[in-house]
């Protein structure tokens, strides 16, 4: 597997952009949801709708909890993109031995309180149209590996243009709570994300 390194000069360089780059593409970034932070790792949980969403979830981290961050993705794409192994990215290759050493590197990870690992439990890029998540295994496994006290925080994105010429990027958090069962988590995420819908629709210029 391909394991993270947080570069000495790439990886400032790229918060700075994706600062940048969030201003330039949308009309704003609106967060809702109040999290406390707990100084503990955290395990981040998002829906996976674009390209966009891990410089979405680096953004929230930022303003909010600032913890040093990585991501999980898959090592076709990671070779592909190799500028994100120097910015938190690691690797994991579905159904094959090595996908074991991936979700015991995150788990090590998340044994240090200043780390946080953002996942996206579908496993691939779905549209944000979905009414139901599918949720994979490897998230119950990273956790029930993890020897510390972890934060899990639930993430969902949407866009809407109402009346602006640029899309407006609005984003929910909430913490789990529950244990660390990938159903129990998956029947979770799937209510906040229902949850976040329902406000969304609401949304008016």
């Amino acid at each position: 597997m391909i394991r993270a390194k947080h570069h000495i000069i790439l990886f400032p360089f790229f918060k700075s952009y994706v600062l940048w780059k969030m201003k330039s593409s949308f009309a704003s970034c609106e967060i809702f949801g109040e999290v406390p932070d707990q100084n503990k790792a955290i395990l981040w949980i998002a829906n996976h709708i674009s390209w966009w969403d891990g410089i979405w979830v680096l953004g929230v981290n930022q303003k909010l909890f600032g913890r040093k961050f990585h991501f999980m993705m898959l090592e076709e794409q990671l070779r592909k993109n190799w500028f994100f192994k120097y910015t938190g990215g690691f690797s994991v290759r579905k159904e094959s031995r090595s996908a074991i050493e991936s979700l015991r590197y995150a788990a090590e990870l998340l044994n240090h309180p200043e780390n946080m690992v953002l996942m996206f439990p579908q496993g691939e890029i779905q549209s944000m149209q979905r009414h139901r998540f599918k949720f994979e295994k490897g998230v119950e496994r990273i956790l029930s590996s993890v020897s510390a006290d972890v934060q899990v925080i639930f993430q969902a994105n949407f866009l809407d243009y109402l009346s602006k010429p640029k899309p407006t990027l609005f984003q929910y958090i909430g913490e789990y709570k529950g244990t660390s069962s990938y159903t129990e988590m998956e029947e979770a995420y799937n209510r906040f994300y229902l949850e976040s819908k329902n406000i969304q629709s609401t949304k008016k210029s």
